[in-house]
């Protein structure tokens, strides 16, 4: 069975509210056979996430508490982009902000939009190396714990149902798929 995906066409956009990290707007579209229907979408500037590797082969991670999810979240680096930053220069500036870790290398692995049903937000995916130790810059309403865990407990745990944050997961999957690979071609 064939089917085509229509693509909706903005007819009218109304913003409902403007906020420090994200706006809301309701979108009235078109949608098949000429009807409307209205879209409620959450503008968001985008975001980074860093997995960075120890010269021990550790991996730094935040617990940290998350009010829209009610508890301590077991997490790596991220942080908002700031409006036109580069996203790697604002994974290079998050990381050393929340880790203490300068990067001597950093490379981009993926990008992906964590939430395509209603926010257009995307976040950016890096991998920091060759790391540097130095001093946590938190901003002053930030909390966090950072501890560091070989990447095999990560993966056990990811396995396991043991985390819940998205966007670690989905960098430690990616990274593990790199490692692999790289692992391969050095055999």
């Amino acid at each position: 069975m064939l089917f085509m995906v229509v693509e909706e066409k903005t007819l009218s956009s109304e913003r409902i509210y403007e906020g420090a990290i994200l706006n809301l707007r309701r979108d009235k579209v078109s949608v098949k056979d000429g009807r409307t229907s209205h879209r409620e979408v959450v503008e968001h500037g985008g975001g980074v996430v860093i997995l960075g590797v120890t010269r021990e082969g550790k991996i730094p991670m935040l617990r940290q508490f998350r009010k829209p999810a009610e508890q301590v979240m077991f997490e790596l680096p991220a942080g908002k982009l700031e409006k036109g930053e580069d996203p790697k220069e604002a994974a290079l500036r998050e990381f050393r902000e929340e880790t203490g870790y300068t990067a001597g290398r950093i490379r981009h692995m993926s990008s992906f939009y964590p939430t395509v049903g209603y926010s257009e937000e995307i976040l950016h995916v890096y991998l920091a190396e060759d790391l540097t130790p130095g001093e946590t810059e938190f901003d002053e309403n930030e909390s966090l714990d950072i501890e560091e865990y070989l990447p095999e407990e990560l993966y056990s745990l990811i396995d396991a149902g043991g985390m819940n944050d998205g966007k670690s997961m989905i960098a430690l999957l990616l990274y593990r798929n790199y490692a692999t690979s790289t692992d391969a071609c050095s055999k």
